[in-house]
């Protein structure tokens, strides 16, 4: 009896003195890594900003199917963030700061960890050079953990460094898988739809797409407006020189509506049209190759354009489906002047009436008086 007091004696020693060694531990800790991404700037800052394609790099979620993830409303820009619980870690993580493809800060809470995020992306040779930097200090269950598991830095490079490869292999396939087909001469049907209509930069139709379709929608939805298929953009104007264009960001509608004064959300009617078709399927960074493609199309089919408006963009199938670019679907529509119908002169044909017979009269047309008074 008395060694077992000893030996609980001694146990109880063991952890106290444990206890004491982990938590003088140096809490605090810097962990960075870096890596070549084969992708442009652009594309991996987009994809990195927005939390729903975290789940498709991240190493603690991959290596753990059952983790349970927690999607705010917002998912890209300041303020957006997202939650996950596992069975080997849980946490938080949200946007602080954005500078357009250049830097994301973050704030991250790992098992009670709280932690500082900066991610940087800079152009260089062979695609885009990403660094992932963690700064924060250690609470005592994480030191715990790191003690038994080689130290905070090995825990979480090997995680970063997973992650990083994981970004690569992702985007390598997911954004440059793509295909353009030229589908020819279609007949666009129209549409009454909702609209904000404003300058862009050609550069940011995507961002700003991304903001103006769901805030129609949810007026929609407000108003119990009921809609009639995909967003699509109009592009009035298309100016590549200057880098600029005039659109409308457009939701269509299944009944014309009015707005009231002052909104910037306002009421349009598309009328059907003829039109050159193409179909991009993958990501959005790819437009410019369909657009090329359906102008070379056009060139050399002496096909004559109808100058109303430049084209318009339909989004059949887009991230708010799907999370994987390679399986968005975008359709480009090119209006075209109808040929003319060519108008065949009436033959005049005559004809000989006997002198001797007595001419018919035809008697006068009775007029509807509702006819007459029609436009039509």
């Amino acid at each position: 009896m008395r060694i077992l007091k000893y030996l609980f004696l001694l146990l109880l020693l063991s952890f106290v003195a444990l206890s004491i060694f982990v938590a003088t531990q140096k809490g605090d800790f810097t962990v960075e890594r870096s890596q070549i991404i084969n992708s442009p700037k652009s594309t991996v800052f987009n994809f990195v900003n927005d939390y729903r394609n975290w789940e498709d790099f991240s190493s603690w979620v991959l290596d753990d199917p059952a983790m349970q993830i927690r999607y705010a409303i917002k998912t890209t820009g300041p303020g957006a963030n997202f939650s996950w619980e596992g069975k080997e870690s849980s946490g938080d993580i949200m946007t602080l700061s954005v500078k357009e493809n250049d830097s994301i800060v973050q704030k991250m809470n790992l098992d009670g960890t709280s932690s500082s995020v900066l991610w940087s992306f800079k152009d260089t040779i062979g695609g885009t050079k990403v660094t992932w930097k963690n700064t924060g200090k250690m609470s005592f269950t994480m030191k715990v953990y790191s003690t038994f598991n080689g130290g905070i830095h090995k825990i979480m490079e090997e995680m970063y460094e997973k992650s990083l490869a994981n970004l690569d292999k992702n985007l390598d396939f997911e954004i440059n898988t793509h295909t353009v087909k030229v589908n020819g001469l279609v007949k666009k049907l129209g549409t009454f739809y909702l609209r904000q209509t404003f300058t862009s930069e050609i550069s940011k139709v995507t961002k700003n797409s991304q903001i103006v379709f769901p805030k129609i929608i949810a007026f929609c939805k407000q108003n119990n407006i009921e809609l009639n298929g995909k967003p699509f953009i109009i592009y009035h104007t298309y100016d590549t020189v200057n880098g600029l264009t005039k659109l409308s960001f457009c939701i269509p509608i299944k009944n014309q509506i009015l707005t009231s004064s002052g909104s910037d959300i306002l009421t349009g009617k598309m009328e059907p049209f003829d039109a050159i078709k193409t179909t991009l399927t993958g990501d959005y960074s790819h437009t410019k190759k369909a657009l090329d493609k359906a102008k070379t199309h056009i060139n050399t089919n002496r096909i004559t354009l109808d100058p109303t408006f430049s084209h318009v963009e339909n989004f059949t199938i887009s991230k708010t489906e799907i999370k994987n670019p390679s399986k968005w679907v975008t359709e480009i529509y090119y209006p075209i002047q109808p040929k003319a119908i060519p108008v065949i002169p009436a033959k005049v044909f005559t004809t000989t009436v006997p002198k001797t017979a007595e001419a018919i009269k035809t008697p006068a047309p009775i007029i509807n008086k509702e006819e007459e008074e029609s436009e039509f």
